[in-house]
C-alpha cells in the first residue's frame, strides 16, 4: 500500500483545522467542523431517504454512532425519529444492526482458548477495566459475543469524566490488580486473564510524563499480581498483545503515538522454583500462547489451533503439574533494543527487569503477517488479543479489503453498488463516513478514494464526504494535510465534497459516551459545529 504524496495547497477546512491546532486542539479531539454555503446553510448533512457508506473496519467503536443513525428504537439521546437512512457498513459492526453489511464475517471461530478450556469443564475468569473489555472478551473469544459455559468476566470501569486518560495516567489499575489477587486463590479458576490498559491507551496521548507514569504503575502491580500469584502456587504468564511507547519517536524526532511492529515479550513464572526446568523455543508469535497454555494445563490441543507451545521441555510429573495459571496482558507492552525514544527503557521497571533477567522468557511476533495483518505493518489491540486467543493465524479485514481493491472485485461489491445505484435511481445524495488515514487500525484512505472512483463509474453527482480524525501513528498536523488529499482527489474525480471533519473521540466511542456521540449525531443530522463556507 503506497502512501499517497502530501499536498501543500492549503482548502477552506485545512485552514479551518490549522486554526484549531493554534488554539492547541488536536486531530483527535478536533470540534466538528461543518461546511455551509454562501447563506449559511449547511451542506450534506443526513437526510431521510439518503445512502450512507460507512467505510470504517475493526468495528466495536463503530456501533454506538451506527446505531444512533438506523435503530429507530434509539433512546440514549434525542434523534430524528422520522429519519430513514439506507445504510451499508463495511464490516459487521453487531450483527443486530439494521444494516447492509458490504465484507460480511466469515466462518466463525471455533476451538479458541475459552471455548476449549469450557469443553473440559474448567473455570476461567476474564478480568479487565472497562476501555478494554471488548477485548479481553469478544476478540479474545474469537468475536464470540457470549461467554461460554465456565467463562465469567469481571469488568471494572475505566474512570469517567475525563477528557484524556493522560490525567490520570493510572486508571482504574489499582482495581483491576486487586479484583485480581482476591482471584486468584480461588482454585476453581483454571486460568485467570487479566489486561493492564495502561501504556497502550495513555501511550496514544502525547505527554511523556503521563506515558513513563503509566509504565512503572504498569510495573508496580505486575509485581504485586504476580507475587500473590506465585504465594498461592498459581502460574503466571506474562506478555502483552502489540506494542507502542518503546518506540516513541520518529526517525527524525517527531512523537509517534501509534502502534509500533516491535515483538512483545513472553514471561514463564512457576511456583516453587519448577521454572528452572522450563526451556522456551527462542522466538515465537502471538498464537504460540494459546497452545502454550494448554500444555501447561496438560490439555490436548485441537487441530484447527496450528500455532506451536513455546515450551520444549516441560514435562512434570502429573501430581506435580501446576493446575491453575494467570495471563497477565500488559496492553501495549513492547520489546525494543534501541533506548533513543524508547519511554519503557526511560522509565524505572524492576519488576519487568527482574522477571525477564530471572525466568525463562522470548520474545513473540505481535504484528504483520503474524497477526494476519499485511507484512511490515504494526500491530493493534484487536488482531493481538484475537490471537491470543484463537491460537491460530487468523487473515484481517484489512488483508480481505486490501486483495479486494487489488483484484477488482471491491467495485461489484453487492452492498456498495446497492447503496450508489439506489442514490443514483431515488436522486439522494451518497454520504461517505469513516476515518481518514493512511494506514490506521480503523481503516485507510485507499477505501474512501476507491469508493469515490466506484461513484464516479456508477455515474453519482452528489457524494459528501465526513471525515473522522485521529492522531495514531501520524505525523503532527496529518489531519489537515490528509483532508487536502481528499479534496484534492475528489477535484481529479470531478466528484464529491469534504462537509464535515472532526475528531474520533466523538464519533469513535465504545464505552457509552453518549454525550460525544450525540455530538457527533447533531453534526452530520443537523450540521452543529463550526462553520466554513466552501
Amino acid at each position: 500500500m503506497k502512501r499517497k504524496q502530501m499536498s501543500s495547497a492549503e482548502t477552506a477546512f485545512s485552514s479551518a483545522i490549522r486554526e484549531a491546532y493554534g488554539r492547541r486542539e488536536e486531530d483527535e479531539t478536533l470540534e466538528p467542523i461543518i461546511l455551509v454555503d454562501k447563506s449559511g446553510t449547511p451542506v450534506g448533512r443526513f437526510n431521510n431517504g439518503d445512502y450512507v457508506i460507512f467505510y470504517d473496519i475493526r468495528g466495536e467503536r463503530e456501533i454506538e454512532l451506527t446505531a444512533s443513525l438506523v435503530d429507530p428504537n434509539f433512546n440514549k439521546f434525542s434523534i430524528n425519529n422520522k429519519l430513514r437512512l439506507h445504510f451499508v457498513t463495511m464490516i459487521e459492526y453487531d450483527k443486530r444492526l439494521p444494516v447492509r453489511v458490504a465484507f460480511p464475517p466469515g466462518e466463525p471461530l471455533i476451538d479458541t482458548l475459552s471455548e476449549v478450556l469450557s469443553k473440559h469443564g474448567l473455570q476461567h475468569l476474564k478480568l479487565a477495566e472497562s476501555e478494554k473489555a471488548i477485548h479481553v472478551c469478544f476478540f479474545l473469544n474469537g468475536k464470540a459475543d457470549q461467554p461460554f459455559p465456565g467463562e465469567e468476566r469481571l469488568i471494572i470501569p475505566s474512570p469517567p469524566n475525563l477528557s484524556n486518560y493522560d490525567q490520570k495516567p493510572e486508571m482504574s489499575i489499582k482495581q483491576v490488580a486487586e479484583e485480581t489477587i482476591e482471584k486468584i486463590g480461588d482454585p476453581r479458576y483454571a486460568l485467570i486473564i487479566t489486561n493492564f490498559a495502561n501504556v497502550d491507551v495513555v501511550g496514544h496521548i502525547e505527554n511523556e510524563a503521563a506515558i513513563k507514569k503509566a509504565v512503572e504503575t504498569v510495573d508496580y502491580y505486575t509485581g504485586r499480581v504476580v507475587e500473590a500469584s506465585l504465594k498461592a502456587g498459581r502460574g503466571v504468564i506474562v506478555t502483552a498483545d502489540h506494542g507502542t511507547v518503546e518506540k516513541w519517536l520518529y526517525p527524525e524526532g517527531t512523537i509517534d503515538t501509534g502502534h509500533t511492529d516491535s515483538p512483545v515479550p513472553f514471561v514463564l513464572l512457576l511456583p516453587d522454583g519448577m521454572h528452572r526446568e522450563v526451556t522456551l523455543r527462542k522466538k515465537g508469535e502471538l498464537s504460540d500462547v494459546a497452545p502454550t497454555i494448554l500444555k501447561l494445563l496438560g490439555l490436548p490441543q485441537p487441530e484447527v489451533m496450528t500455532g506451536r507451545s513455546l515450551l520444549l521441555n516441560y514435562s512434570p510429573p502429573k501430581d506435580k503439574r501446576v493446575k491453575n495459571f494467570l495471563l497477565l496482558i500488559l496492553d501495549g507492552w513492547g520489546l525494543n533494543d534501541e533506548q533513543k525514544g524508547n519511554l519503557i527503557a526511560q522509565a524505572s521497571t524492576p519488576v519487568m527487569d527482574e522477571l525477564w533477567g530471572k525466568y525463562p522468557s522470548t520474545r513473540l511476533r505481535a504484528s504483520g503477517s503474524a497477526v494476519g495483518m499485511p507484512e511490515g505493518t504494526v500491530g493493534n489491540s484487536e488482531a493481538g488479543h484475537l490471537h491470543l486467543g484463537a491460537g491460530r493465524c487468523v487473515y484481517s479485514d484489512r488483508v480481505r479489503i486490501d486483495k479486494a481493491i487489488e483484484q477488482g472485485t471491491f467495485f461489484s461489491n453487492e452492498a456498495f453498488l446497492w447503496a450508489m445505484r439506489g442514490a443514483k435511481r431515488d436522486h439522494h445524495p451518497l454520504h461517505l463516513l469513516g476515518i481518514v488515514s493512511f494506514y490506521s487500525s480503523h481503516g485507510s484512505l485507499d477505501y474512501l478514494f476507491s469508493l469515490l472512483k466506484m461513484a464516479a463509474d456508477v455515474g453519482l453527482k452528489e457524494v459528501y464526504i465526513h471525515s473522522l480524525m485521529g492522531r495514531r501513528g501520524e505525523r503532527p498536523e496529518s489531519g489537515a494535510i490528509y483532508i487536502e488529499n481528499v479534496e484534492e482527489e475528489t477535484h481529479r474525480l470531478k466528484l464529491g465534497k469534504v462537509v464535515t471533519v472532526m475528531g474520533r473521540y466523538w464519533a469513535l466511542d465504545r464505552e457509552e459516551n453518549w454525550d460525544r456521540v450525540e455530538k457527533t449525531y447533531r453534526a452530520l443530522v443537523y450540521g452543529e459545529g463550526r462553520r466554513v463556507k466552501g
